[in-house]
């Protein structure tokens, strides 16, 4: 995993995860929390959100049914961010997306959210898929390549991708970073079709 950390991959095209649909919600959700000065406090609580529909699995299966009326959903969830002590603020946020009948899109639009919120506070935030847990040397090493390519206020966010198979993807906006090896085996593929 070290030497995909010391590689310069090459940028593809990707869309910019906190574009278009989330990009509009996040701008609102910023705007109203700036101005009421709940600005600390909703990046907070969209975080813990965010952490509760990942780990908690009635609620990752409420927010994933494509069968929930929009109604009764919209009153389970803010059942549950009412018991955790969620603000008006964001209950009411949150209320509203089900409500346009975006329940499904909740994860992207938190995402989205902390995504603009860097950008507002001039943090860039690196997505970075391996296909194995980062240890703290590889944390260091790629914190330390982002820094030399030009980000110098970055928050990594992880995930683990076993179907990368090794190596890692690293998102920046809308540029993708791909070193993993099931890549590397895509291409070696397609080069191989073309000499066959």
């Amino acid at each position: 995993m070290s030497s995909a950390v010391n590689t310069s991959p090459t940028p593809t095209g990707a869309p910019d995860r906190a574009s278009g649909l989330s990009a509009r919600y996040a701008r609102a959700l910023y705007d109203l929390a700036d101005e009421r000065k709940q600005l600390d406090q909703t990046v907070t609580e969209m975080a813990t959100l965010g952490d509760l529909i990942k780990n908690d699995a009635p609620l990752k299966r409420l927010v994933a049914s494509r069968s929930v009326d929009a109604m009764e959903a919209a009153r389970a969830m803010d059942a549950v961010l009412s018991s955790q002590g969620f603000s008006d603020l964001v209950r009411h946020f949150i209320g509203t997306a089900i409500q346009n009948r975006r329940l499904r899109d909740l994860p992207d639009l938190i995402s989205g959210f902390a995504i603009y919120v860097a950008g507002k506070r001039g943090i860039v935030t690196a997505e970075v898929a391996s296909a194995h847990p980062l240890s703290d040397v590889q944390r260091t090493q790629l914190t330390a390549r982002l820094a030399e390519a030009g980000y110098g206020r970055v928050t990594i966010r992880e995930s683990v991708d076993p179907a990368l198979l090794g190596g890692l993807t690293v998102r920046i906006g809308s540029k993708l970073y791909d070193t993993s090896l099931k890549s590397r085996l895509q291409r070696l593929r397609f080069v191989m079709k073309g000499a066959a």
